[in-house]
């Protein structure tokens, strides 16, 4: 058939060229137009899942006092879609920049075009804050919190502010969809207990002072737009202390979660590895495998840890 000429509403639009752009053909089999649609809004997470979706998912479950299967399946699906709105609005603001770097997302890939990804950032915040209000008022609080952030690191371009400011704002980002995610994952959608509460300052905390292990694959890039993280500013001080953190955050795990001597020795065995090769090895591919697969899977165990106590002591 012949393509539809009239101007499409803009939310439709949006919401079309997800996955075929911004005409609708009507051979097309439904099946196959959702499917692409899905896989679009995939690619904008997909630099997301292992390290936030997996480890933040994980720490819910194990902050919440009374977990459930179905409720963490419903957590997960709710921090996907504050992923998704934290990346759609990074991804509208920097196009140009992942051509090179990241050619697969949507707006690069041809997927979807500025405009209509534009309109899906704004739509996703309503999106999500009402979604959110349908579990209870606190989730709601930390959706709106977290679309909030979302606007001042992105659209306020806290990301290229002073370091400390960039750290800041994703420590308070982690703490928003944590307090979600955690009270997602508990069947009283309302509450923390003790546990819960040492759980989300502690991981937090561990944010605000080692999040800066991911930029150090990035240098050559934040450099050239203006960014000033903490390797660019300070590198040599950068590398030296974040081993320091890493390996003192694993030592004081040791009274926060009595861990076994098993479990402590090889969580601090893990922070020294990582730590290591932050100092040692400084290339950007090394910086790479050290932030995705070393430093990652020491926060992924960080954030299970309120599970073990759970476990071992509740």
């Amino acid at each position: 058939m012949d393509r539809i000429t009239k101007r499409p509403i803009p939310v439709l639009s949006a919401i079309d060229s997800l996955g075929v752009g911004l005409t609708v053909h009507a051979s097309r089999a439904p099946l196959t137009t959702l499917l692409n649609h899905v896989y679009t809004l995939y690619l904008f997470t997909k630099s997301d899942i292992k390290t936030v979706l997996i480890p933040v998912t994980c720490f819910g479950v194990a902050a919440a006092h009374d977990p459930h299967l179905v409720n963490a399946i419903h957590a997960a699906v709710w921090l996907w879609m504050h992923i998704l709105q934290a990346d759609v609005s990074n991804q509208t603001l920097s196009p140009e920049e992942d051509k090179q770097n990241k050619p697969y997302r949507p707006l690069p890939a041809g997927r979807i075009i500025l405009r209509d990804a534009v309109i899906l950032r704004w739509a996703l915040v309503p999106v999500c804050c009402l979604y959110s209000l349908w579990y209870s008022r606190e989730v709601f609080c930390a959706s709106v919190i977290f679309s909030a952030l979302v606007i001042l690191y992105n659209e306020v371009e806290g990301h290229s502010s002073h370091w400390t400011v960039r750290n800041g704002l994703n420590a308070l980002g982690y703490a928003a969809f944590e307090t979600g995610t955690t009270l997602v994952a508990n069947n009283d959608r309302s509450l923390f207990d003790r546990t819960g509460i040492v759980a989300l300052s502690y991981s937090v905390t561990i944010i605000a002072t080692t999040i800066h292990t991911q930029d150090f694959q990035d240098v050559e890039g934040d450099t050239s737009i203006g960014r000033r993280t903490l390797a660019i500013t300070h590198p040599e001080f950068a590398r030296l202390i974040t081993p320091v953190l890493l390996v003192a955050w694993s030592f004081l795990s040791w009274y926060v979660w009595e861990l076994g001597w098993l479990t402590k020795m090889g969580f601090v065995l893990l922070a020294g590895v990582a730590g290591v090769r932050i100092f040692c090895l400084r290339s950007e591919p090394h910086d790479k495998i050290t932030y995705h697969y070393w430093y990652n899977t020491w926060l992924s165990i960080a954030h299970m840890l309120p599970g073990y106590y759970r476990f071992y002591y509740s």
